[in-house]
């Protein structure tokens, strides 16, 4: 269920990655493609604690 919540957390992440690209690219601030798995790393901590507190929220 986790990796299939990942998963769905990465097609998230690559929706908006374009436009992420753009904004970073605008500003001059570079992101090359071998870091990028760090950031995705955390992207999905993220997510993964945002789904969590949304899910013990609707417990209450």
């Amino acid at each position: 269920m986790e990796q299939n919540r990942n998963m769905e957390f990465m097609a998230i992440a690559m929706k908006y990655f374009p436009e992420a690209k753009a904004k970073m690219d605008e500003s001059g601030i570079e992101l090359p493609l071998e870091v990028l798995p760090h950031f995705m790393d955390l992207f999905q901590k993220v997510m993964q604690e945002a789904y969590e507190l949304g899910r013990q929220d609707a417990k209450e």
